[in-house]
């Protein structure tokens, strides 16, 4: 059974950190994901540094540009994600864009991917209709699983198909935005989770965009399986280090 599906059979309020690989060091990404562990994170979002990013706000577009000056690639991150493979016991989920897949080669991407102990994707900017077509056989043959992004602008018709091809779970970005911190989640918001709750999706939902601490961590796991924090995240390590990643997560989940 893959750990993404073990771990939503047996938890609730699930707390996912994303992290851009290659950020604030080029090498700290084994470090992150084993404090991140240490920390009792129950699945950790690693971003692939892109030049051009279609969803990523400020914060984690300078994490990106910091990574990539760093000498941060594909290769590297394949590399240290392997290298922690067999220490690491938290589920891993790849966030990227489709044109790092292409430019990469699928089949080698893919292949990269089982090589990590990676079952997960999250690339945003993947259309449904290709995914249909060729990435769900492609990712089938691999044995990954796909995340889709919905939005409060997202039809309930799309929203069930999305429930339809998923595997692993539906991402619900709070807000029809960019990433980071936008303050309390507003009343308009939690309408938004309640109508996507109530649809009765077979898939487990995890909120994202806009989470930054323990109140909008409480708040959107009220209506979904759990939620992600990136961007304040990525700015607590600009401004602390990686070695006070505990310092971060105690708070939230306490």
């Amino acid at each position: 059974m893959k750990k993404l599906h073990q771990l939503f059979q047996d938890n609730q309020n699930l707390l996912s950190i994303f992290f851009t690989a290659g950020f604030p060091k080029l090498n700290d990404t084994q470090t992150i994901i084993s404090e991140l562990s240490k920390s009792n994170v129950d699945f950790i979002e690693v971003g692939l540094p892109y030049s051009d990013p279609l969803a990523d706000g400020p914060t984690i577009q300078d994490s990106s540009q910091v990574a990539l000056q760093n000498g941060m690639n594909l290769d590297i991150v394949f590399e240290q994600l392997k290298a922690i493979k067999e220490t690491n016991s938290t589920p891993l989920v790849l966030m990227g864009y489709l044109n790092q897949l292409l430019k990469y080669g699928e089949d080698k991407f893919c292949q990269a991917c089982v090589d990590c102990g990676i079952e997960t994707l999250i690339l945003p900017d993947l259309p449904m209709i290709e995914y249909e077509n060729h990435y769900q056989q492609l990712f089938k043959k691999y044995g990954l699983t796909n995340v889709f992004l919905i939005t409060p602008h997202t039809s309930n018709e799309r929203i069930l198909k999305i429930d339809s091809l998923t595997e692993a779970f539906i991402y619900v970005v709070a807000s029809a935005s960019i990433t980071g911190a936008k303050g309390e989640i507003s009343n308009q918001q939690i309408g938004y989770f309640k109508r996507i709750k109530a649809m009765g999706l077979k898939n487990n939902l995890i909120v994202g965009f806009g989470i930054s601490d323990k109140e909008t961590f409480d708040t959107a796991c009220q209506y979904a399986d759990g939620a992600i924090i990136g961007s304040a995240f990525i700015k607590h390590l600009a401004n602390n280090g990686i070695g006070k990643i505990k310092d971060f997560i105690k708070p939230i989940i306490s």
